[in-house]
């Protein structure tokens, strides 16, 4: 249990992450006196609007884009949202769309809405990963069609961090699609790349990029989507005539400028934190190994995300472990879901080929770029004393706790 002189130790940075104080500093004074409208023609409002234009060329500068190209959200979810249903649509309009292609380990902002798609009429091509969570760029090109018109690959996986070769699938869909005749826009996740990862849409050769605000130190309810000049889209979100007529909204402008503050402030600091993490993460994995010798790392042996491990732990439920662990201070995440009591295990390991019970029994840690070598040391500790206790074997010898 916590006492007064323990603190949290937080491995979930992959479902949100704390706001950067620097990022507060340039959100404050729009929480505070900043209220004008930046649609208004006085200075309140020109203030204001001249705020998001300078946040809106910050974006465009770490992405690689026009400034004109980034629309801003409330989050990755609308992002995502935005895109797929948006680009969709469009094509179905102009009747070159009828087929998406996609994967089987997406975020469910992606699934749900192509679940969503395909009940009016939009059909919708799943394509599965191999066994360690990376999605084949052949298999993509295969599945495309003539009435394909739009293909969505995330760019890493948020359960087990595996990177997708998102630049060798756009050079598949666009070897393809001048076979098929025609231009496939390609959309891609983005959401768990920053400070991780480079994000030049360039080089990535994406048309659509989507990105949420909190996962990068940033605020909750602001998120991005790069829309490349010219990419057909229908927007989902009608009234007012904001974000050049493709989002409508009066606009949060303090978690605009927050957010791009944030942005600015991971990829300054990616080349330093990306490495010194991964190290952090690798003696993670070896640490509970060797506590734990017949747990098993989802998605190793390929290309990941320094900051994300998915660790199976044979004959436990990895809900439970993550209550357990809870109690005693270590906050991770189980990629299974409860509701209505109903449970389900993580779709991304059951389409990895897992079984129900194995997928049952995955935990995930993400960590952060203040993450320290004695809380990976103090996590292990607990998944070691709690796997003991839970397994109701005789207790483990978890070896001490390091205070460095």
């Amino acid at each position: 249990m916590l006492t007064a002189d323990d603190h949290l130790i937080y491995l979930d940075h992959a479902a949100t992450t704390p706001l950067e104080p620097r990022v507060l500093e340039v959100m404050l004074p729009w929480l505070r006196g900043g209220y004008g409208n930046p649609s208004a023609l006085y200075a309140l409002g020109r203030e204001a609007q001249a705020a998001i234009d300078g946040a809106r060329e910050q974006i465009a500068a770490v992405l690689n884009a026009r400034p004109s190209e980034i629309i801003f959200t409330s989050g990755g979810s609308e992002s995502v949202n935005a895109a797929v249903r948006g680009i969709t649509l469009a094509g179905q309009l102009a009747r070159t769309a009828r087929h998406i292609v996609t994967t089987a380990i997406e975020h469910h902002a992606v699934l749900h809405t192509c679940q969503q798609l395909d009940r009016f009429g939009i059909e919708v091509t799943y394509v599965p990963p191999n066994e360690q969570g990376v999605v084949s760029a052949s298999a993509i090109a295969r599945a495309l069609r003539s009435d394909t018109g739009l293909v969505s690959v995330m760019l890493a996986n948020n359960e087990v961090g595996t990177l997708q070769p998102l630049a060798e699938v756009v050079r598949a869909v666009r070897e393809r699609g001048r076979a098929l005749g025609k231009w496939i826009p390609v959309h891609t996740d983005a959401v768990q790349a920053p400070g991780w990862l480079p994000l030049d849409a360039q080089a990535l050769g994406v048309d659509a990029l989507s990105l949420s605000s909190h996962k990068f130190g940033g605020p909750k309810g602001a998120g991005v989507l790069y829309l490349r000049r010219g990419v057909p889209f229908m927007p989902q979100q009608t009234g007012g005539g904001q974000e050049r007529q493709r989002r409508a909204g009066t606009e949060n402008v303090a978690g605009i400028t927050g957010t791009a503050a944030a942005l600015s402030l991971s990829e300054a600091g990616r080349a330093a934190n990306a490495p010194r993490i991964a190290l952090r993460r690798d003696h993670l994995e070896t640490t509970l190994l060797g506590y734990v010798p017949d747990a098993i790392i989802n998605g190793g042996g390929v290309p990941r995300l320094p900051n994300i491990t998915n660790i199976e732990i044979p004959r436990l439920r990895g809900d439970e472990l993550v209550e357990e662990l809870d109690r005693h201070g270590v906050a991770a995440s189980s990629g299974s879901a409860c509701a209505s009591m109903t449970w389900e295990p993580s779709h991304v390991l059951v389409a990895m080929g897992r079984t129900q019970e194995r997928a049952a029994a995955a935990v995930r840690f993400s960590l952060g770029h203040a993450t320290t070598r004695a809380e990976i040391e103090r996590a292990a500790h607990a998944v070691c004393s709690a796997v003991g206790r839970m397994r109701g074997a005789t207790p483990v010898l978890c070896g001490a706790v390091s205070e460095g």
